[in-house]
């Protein structure tokens, strides 16, 4: 018996699943009617198998009894079916309900849309017009354009441009827009995104808006107008502003007056309403005979009076011309010069020498008298500094009362001067401040009298005294002798006070002397080290001879430190002697402390320390050389008394300074031993194992230059745990010139190898110490103890050289600017000048400056030597 299946039938939804839409119900019925038939074939085909077998009796019972369970099978799908096609009913009148009121939504939709006073257009994912208003559909009523459902926007923006529909584009926040229409209306436009990824665009209409705003904003500016037209016209100055057409477009009441015009008419040309004046014309073009412009003149009036002119360019185009009465200025100018003139008179002819110095000490007024006294003609001293009319020991004797007399004393005192003869006068100074209200001084009157009659005629009384008082001992024996005694203590008194007072002057003159000897013998102090320092340098480059290496690098270190103990004193002597002056600019301090850095870098990592380096990119104003002195003191210092442990280099921005600090893990200093640390010869306990040849004074040298350059140095420090040294300097804002970047330790000797240098110094251990020093750097060298000796070895200055270095002091009163300017005068190419000095004077370093020479000081180091001489033949 043939086996049948049968699959089971698709579940039917129920009736509180809720209507399904009516393509999914048609969908479902035609697979339903579909299935019954199949069911339908099957049956039939199965009844058609019963009868054709019925010769085969064995099966009939089966055969019937299986069709009974097909036709009850039929059945149950048969009611199946129906229920589903009740269902389906069912839903067909829910879909159509849902249907209507869609409808009726979408119409009520329409309805609210058309009732929006803006225009209204919506756009599908695809940037179609899907809905919009009537609104929308009137601007577009003067034009050909066709707009409706389906429209993109990029064919509505289109039309928008080719029909002239906008005239005028703004965009302003928020992503919104503002159009005029060719209508003259404005429209703001603004967009929103829908959740399906479509676009609702809003037109509303702000004509009304943006009249009213334009209204507002022209009574706004017709309101300044009247302000400033008002504002002008209450000026005590007259007052002319004329546009860039050069047309009168402000004026007021006063500038009328004071030009002496009629009322004028508005927007009337400037240079003809001046024609009607017997002013001149002034404007910001005009110029004097030489082609300078002139922004200001005085003009005399016929009337007597006198105008002030003014002329100011507006950065608009136009120029704005003022005109002030000076009228009693100028007469208070004349009478205040006639009072001048009548005081110099009475000056002239007093018998005393009157004069004034401002607070800085310079001479503001003297008078006849005054000048003739010290030889000095009519006038010439007026701005001179007080040190330059007086010589240097005069000038030491004054100072003193001078910086009372700044403090606000008044007093008087006598000195011993020589006059235009040759004559020794007693001068008795008197010296008055001029203060301010609140007590500022800010000038000094000096008063001198000639008191040598005076003094001769109290000698000669003093003389008759002693006479009369004699004739008395002779008649009162007793008082006479009282008298003597007291006398002779007195005059031992005094004898005593007056050597005691030469011995300090004595004691200063000599120690003035000594300092200024120290400062002066700089130079030949360090001649001799400074060529020792060569023929060391020379040795140490010429790595064949390594049996001599570590005696060499033993002298060389001796010779540094002896070099470094004379250097130490001259600077102190310097400073003392005030030879040292700064040289004060502005540069970027990031390119020192990176030097200072590299430098000292080796130096600790040499005693076990490490040092750590934070750049900086300020800019500073001081003196490059002298804080490179103290930062390079600091270091040291910070070195010797670390045993362990680091070093740190870095900056802090404070305000309007610098704080460039350098603090170490070091021993540290006691708080009582605070204050004693910059004084000259206080050394702490020395931490290294290697012998400490310094003298104490580089701290000493630190806080003198601190002082010279107007820096404070700050110190904090605990005890075994460290210390902070902290340079404060003012900071710069302009921007200094770049300097050229650092070359490489192998870039530096590629250039300097065959090089042809010329040496010129008048020492000739100098020179042999450089040739050996050049020649073992590749060099080419010729040296010269004169001009005249070099000019014969290389064929009057004509030969092929590279560069020059000569020493700046030379024999016979020469120096090596003069020698450089001669050399290069007679050559067609000049030749690079680097001009070796112990002269450490601003003077010397501002003319090298304005000559383009590079200078460098007594003792010359080898890697700087290196390093400057790369820079010129690189250059």
């Amino acid at each position: 018996m043939a086996c049948t299946s049968t699959r089971p039938s698709p579940e039917l939804p129920s009736a509180a699943g809720g209507a399904m839409d009516a393509a999914e119900q048609q969908a479902r019925l035609a697979a339903l009617e579909e299935e019954n038939c199949k069911l339908r074939r099957i049956n039939a085909a199965l009844i058609e198998r019963v009868e054709s077998s019925a010769s085969r009796r064995d099966d009939s019972y089966a055969a019937f009894q299986h069709s009974v369970v097909l036709a009850e099978q039929v059945r149950e799908r048969t009611d199946a079916l129906n229920q589903a096609m009740a269902e389906l009913k069912a839903s067909n009148r829910l879909l159509s309900d849902a249907r209507l009121r869609a409808e009726t939504a979408h119409q009520h939709l329409i309805d609210a849309i058309e009732s929006i006073s803006d225009a209204f257009v919506l756009f599908d994912r695809d940037q179609r017009i899907v809905l919009f208003n009537s609104r929308f559909k009137s601007f577009w009523a003067r034009t050909r354009a066709r707009i409706g459902a389906g429209t993109r926007l990029s064919e509505i923006r289109r039309l928008a441009d080719s029909t002239g529909l906008i005239v005028e584009e703004h965009r302003g926040s928020d992503d919104n827009v503002l159009y005029r229409l060719h209508d003259g209306r404005w429209v703001q436009v603004s967009e929103r995104p829908t959740r399906e990824g479509g676009l609702v665009i809003l037109y509303t209409d702000i004509t009304e808006v943006k009249q009213s705003e334009t209204a507002r904003r022209e009574q706004a500016i017709a309101q300044k107008s009247r302000l400033l037209q008002r504002a002008v016209d209450n000026l005590s100055q007259g007052v002319a502003m004329v546009s860039a057409e050069g047309i009168l477009e402000l004026w007021n009441h006063r500038f009328l007056e004071l030009c002496g015009l009629a009322p004028v008419e508005a927007h009337r040309s400037f240079a003809s309403v001046m024609a009607d004046s017997e002013l001149p014309l002034l404007t910001p073009d005009t110029r004097d005979a030489n082609g300078r412009p002139i922004r200001e003149m005085e003009q005399r009036l016929y009337n007597g009076r006198v105008l002030e002119v003014r002329t100011h360019p507006l950065p608009t185009g136009g120029f704005v011309n003022t005109f002030t009465d000076i009228t009693e200025r100028y007469r208070h100018a004349e009478a205040l010069a006639e009072s001048e003139r009548w005081i110099r008179l009475i000056t002239d002819h007093v018998p005393a020498l009157i004069a004034y110095l401002s607070a800085d000490l310079v001479y503001e007024f003297t008078n006849k008298v005054y000048e003739e006294w010290y030889r000095w003609p009519r006038g010439s001293m007026l701005g001179q500094s007080l040190r330059e009319v007086h010589s240097e020991e005069h000038w030491l004797r004054l100072e003193p009362y001078v910086e009372r007399a700044l403090n606000g004393e008044s007093l008087s005192f006598e000195v011993t001067e020589t006059n235009h003869n040759g004559q020794e006068r007693c001068m008795l100074r008197s010296y008055v401040p001029n203060r301010l209200a609140n007590g500022e001084v800010v000038g000094i009157f000096v008063l001198i009298r000639d008191i040598t009659e005076r003094r001769r005629t109290a000698e000669a009384l003093h003389q008759a005294y002693q006479n009369l008082e004699q004739r008395v001992r002779e008649r009162t024996t007793e008082l006479t002798a009282l008298n003597s005694q007291l006398r002779r203590e007195i005059d031992e008194r005094a004898q005593m006070e007056l050597r005691l007072r030469e011995a300090k002057f004595e004691a200063e003159k000599a120690n003035l002397s000594k300092t200024k000897f120290l400062a002066a013998v700089s130079h030949d102090l360090l001649q001799p080290l400074n060529a020792a320092r060569l023929f060391t340098s020379a040795l140490l480059e010429q790595r064949s001879q390594t049996c001599n290496l570590a005696l060499v690098r033993n002298v060389s270190n001796s010779l540094e430190d002896v070099e470094n103990l004379l250097g130490t004193l001259v600077d102190i002597s310097k400073l003392d002697a005030g030879v040292i002056k700064p040289d004060i600019a502005s540069f970027a301090v990031g390119e020192l402390l990176d030097n200072l850095a590299v430098e000292y870098r080796q130096i600790a990592t040499s005693e076990g320390l490490q040092l750590d380096f934070v750049p900086s990119s300020a800019l500073v104003r001081s003196d490059l050389q002298l804080l490179a002195r103290i930062l390079r003191n600091l270091l040291s210092n910070a070195i010797r008394y670390t045993p362990q442990g680091r070093i740190l280099l870095g900056c802090r921005r404070r305000r309007q300074s610098l704080w460039i600090e350098v603090r170490d893990t070091g021993v540290g200093i006691p708080r009582d031993k605070l204050g004693e640390i910059f004084q000259e010869f206080k050394r702490g306990e020395v931490v290294r194992e290697k012998q400490d040849r310094g003298l104490g004074l580089g701290l000493a040298i630190v806080e003198k230059i601190a002082r010279m350059l107007g820096h404070r140095i700050h110190v904090s420090s605990e005890l075994g745990k460290g210390s902070l040294f902290a340079v404060e300097v003012p900071l710069a804002r302009r921007v200094p010139r770049q300097k050229p970047e650092r070359s490489e330790p192998e870039a530096v000797l590629e250039r300097l190898n065959g090089a042809r240098i010329w040496v010129l110094d008048n020492d000739a251990a100098i020179c042999a110490g450089m040739r050996t020093l050049l020649e073992g750097w590749g060099c080419q060298v010729t040296t010269a103890l004169s001009e005249e000796d070099l000019a014969r070895q290389v064929e009057n200055f004509h030969a092929d050289a590279d560069l020059l270095i000569a020493d700046y002091h030379l024999d016979n009163g020469c120096n090596g600017v003069d020698a450089v300017a001669t050399i290069n005068a007679r050559r067609s190419t000049p030749l690079p000048a680097l001009m070796i000095t112990a002269n450490y004077s601003n003077e010397l370093k501002q003319q090298m400056r304005e000559l383009g020479h590079t200078l460098m000081h007594k003792p010359v180091r080898p890697m700087k030597l290196k390093t400057a001489m790369s820079h010129l033949l690189e250059r």
